[in-house]
């Protein structure tokens, strides 16, 4: 019957408390959102697949570095031992809410020895008693009510924290995604500047040869030799800048890709495929950002964690009921007489309120309330960063597409330029060293126009990487 009832009450109690929780506050955030963008090019934006936007190069090479890095990255690996952590202390609130269970035994060996005094004309008499083995074992349970929620608020926490984890795991990844790619196609872009810095050496060392020898022949001046001889330093010490940058991209890939800085350094000098396409712009919304964007919504789960933990703290000031029980048996052996056993239950209850605390209590309500809205500020301020970060991509985008058609332009009339003068050469209308000249403009032209082809690519990382691409976004 006892046990009847108590099944009886406990799981009235539960339903009680899965459908009541006083003390809950609310963890909506009101945000502002444009309904479209200020800066979107006016070329035809695109469905794409976020989850996988570097595809869209259709470059093997850059599919391969990325599929490594997703696989070695050390802080990948850093943000995916902090989920289990997190689901630990899951775990851990969750286990607030039952029963805790224990195991207790004891047992030794007792001999006692009392003295009886105040008996006139006598020191006292001495009593003793039989040496005995005492043994005593149970299960002790207790279980502390929640009547106001708060245990199920701290659960709301802690799956908060866990969620937010796996945000963190996912905005780690955008940005690693966004990283590989950039340095790669910089890499991609300073190895072609590399090899139109040798053609130009190699044509002022011509230019400077000519000089020398029309120097002897009394046609050039030594002002002009000098000059050219200036230039060619100046030239090969741009080339020395272009080399060293193109070592400390491929050690930060290696990097990157969970390796030794120098592990790339192989395979990616020896030459370099060429990107067959590029992505198309994505076609998304501001409100878009809300779901897609990983740190948005790692804020949103900040906001619902510290709302769980002010609900939780101003249930500090309501009673708490504790509910106790234990069994078990007891036994005493004592030599030369029967052992005696015995079995013994306790049923109990207690009921507790905070009547003075110094304070305490609700300091740690005020530091909530704080924290709260701490997160719901960065939160809001996440959001506009979010914005700032896709208009400012959308126009490096259309900057650098702009100048790229500027530079497409310019070389085609430094090839024209230098096609001219070679025929005059040719005809013996023109001279060598204009030709030469010629030939110096349009690879100078050639060198910035690589230089616009790399942030044009560049461009489309940053917009995707401010897009939140990289992973498959989940309802929440």
């Amino acid at each position: 019957m006892n046990n009847q009832f108590l099944r009886l009450i406990s799981l009235l109690l539960m339903a009680f408390l899965s459908s009541c929780t006083p003390t809950r506050v609310l963890d909506k955030v009101s945000l502002t959102s444009p309904e479209q963008w200020h800066h979107v090019p006016s070329v035809q934006t695109v469905s794409v697949d976020l989850k996988q936007w570097w595809m869209g190069f259709q470059n093997p090479l850059l599919n391969d570095l990325i599929t490594r890095a997703l696989a070695a990255n050390h802080d990948i690996r850093i943000a995916k031992a902090r989920i289990r952590e997190a689901g630990a202390i899951v775990t851990i609130a969750e286990s607030a809410l039952y029963p805790s269970i224990d195991l207790f035994t004891s047992g030794g060996r007792e001999k006692r020895i009392d003295r009886i005094v105040g008996i006139p004309g006598k020191n006292g008499i001495e009593l003793i008693t039989p040496a005995a083995n005492i043994i005593s074992g149970g299960l002790a349970a207790r279980w502390e009510i929640d009547l106001f929620g708060s245990k199920h608020l701290e659960v709301e926490a802690a799956t908060a924290q866990l969620a937010g984890a796996e945000e963190a795991q996912r905005a780690v990844q955008v940005g690693l995604l966004a990283q590989v790619a950039t340095n790669y196609l910089e890499l991609r872009g300073v190895q072609k500047r590399s090899s139109l810095q040798r053609e130009t050496i190699e044509i002022q060392r011509e230019k400077l040869r000519a000089l020398q020898l029309f120097n002897q022949m009394g046609l050039a001046n030594t002002a002009d030799v000098a000059s050219q001889e200036t230039l060619l330093r100046t030239t090969e010490a741009a080339l020395t800048a272009i080399t060293s940058a193109e070592k400390n991209l491929i050690h930060r890939l290696g990097v990157l890709l969970g390796e030794s800085p120098e592990s790339l350094e192989n395979r990616l000098v020896s030459g370099m495929e060429r990107l067959i396409a590029l992505p198309g712009i994505p076609k998304l919304l501001p409100s878009d950002l809300l779901a897609q964007r990983p740190d948005l919504r790692l804020a949103q789960t900040e906001v619902s964690m510290a709302a769980a933990n002010l609900g939780a703290a101003r249930a500090d000031l309501l009673p708490k009921l504790v509910l106790s029980a234990s069994g078990g048996f007891g036994a005493l052996a004592v030599s030369g007489f029967p052992s005696l056993a015995e079995s013994v239950y306790a049923l109990g209850s207690g009921l507790t309120a905070p009547i003075f605390s110094a304070g305490r209590i609700r300091a740690h309500i005020a530091t909530a309330d704080a924290r709260l809205d701490q997160v719901a500020a960065n939160y809001e301020k996440i959001f506009l960063l979010a914005l700032e970060d896709v208009e400012n991509a959308y126009v490096e985008h259309t900057a650098s597409m702009e100048r790229l058609k500027q530079l497409s332009e310019a070389e085609m009339t430094a090839e024209k330029a230098y096609r001219l003068k070679d025929a005059l050469y040719q005809r013996g209308a023109g001279d060598y060293l204009s030709v030469l000249d010629a030939q110096r403009n349009k690879l100078a032209v050639g060198e910035e126009l690589t230089k616009a082809e790399t942030a044009v690519h560049v461009s489309l990382v940053s917009l995707y990487r401010a897009f939140g691409g990289g992973w498959p976004p989940t309802p929440r």
